[in-house]
């Protein structure tokens, strides 16, 4: 059986993780699971997984968090999968206030995604060091040879 969300069909399975991932997003924002309503679950990100590359989706729920105190709050979380063989691995989740904030979290999502590896500066540091290691090997090389 296929669930439909957006324009993407996913399996009944895979529907019904993501929201037993929901339920847990709920419970580490130290909000009640079993009290708490997800109204709406929707896939807002999906890449699938191709021959070099993961894939990756991007879920959003919404609904009714209630608190310690019996007190009833609008949720907006959002979770992230990496797909990888075939298999969804929970990458991050989290519950926030207002659309805005999750807004945030996307945002800072697409940037991680579009990301070239080599602007990153840790990776520029480690061709830089690997360049100079390979460099001094070199230069104790040709020292060794004319002595």
């Amino acid at each position: 059986m296929n669930a439909e969300t957006g324009t993407q069909l996913f399996t009944e399975r895979t529907v019904r993780q993501v929201r037993l991932d929901c339920g847990r997003a709920i419970a580490r924002a130290q909000l009640c699971p079993e009290r708490s309503v997800v109204s709406r679950v929707q896939c807002v990100d999906h890449h699938a997984e191709i021959d070099d590359s993961f894939g990756h989706q991007l879920w959003y729920f919404e609904g009714q968090g209630v608190d310690e105190h019996d007190r009833r709050h609008d949720i907006f979380g959002v979770i992230e999968y990496s797909v990888q063989f075939g298999l969804q691995e929970l990458v991050e989740d989290g519950v926030f206030e207002s659309e805005q904030q999750r807004e945030r979290f996307r945002n800072e999502y697409e940037q991680e995604a579009r990301q070239p590896l080599w602007e990153h500066p840790a990776h520029r540091w480690l061709a830089l060091g690997t360049i100079a290691i390979a460099l001094i090997c070199l230069a104790y090389l040709i020292i060794q040879k004319t002595a």
